[in-house]
């Protein structure tokens, strides 16, 4: 499981955790949401998110 941030405002989106509230269920690959997706906090577009290395 990874880890993707919104380059616009740092927002985390956690495969593990998914969006539940969002309709994304826990374990959701980042690469399963549907492109149309935005990011919560700002409205960013999906492609707009990179993935954070720890």
């Amino acid at each position: 499981m990874r880890k993707w941030r919104c380059r616009n405002c740092g927002f985390i989106y956690d495969d593990t955790l998914g969006l539940p509230d969002e309709g994304i269920a826990p374990g959701t690959r980042f690469e399963d949401i549907p492109e149309d997706w935005y990011c919560p906090d700002c409205g960013t577009e999906k492609q707009d998110f990179e993935l954070v290395d720890y």
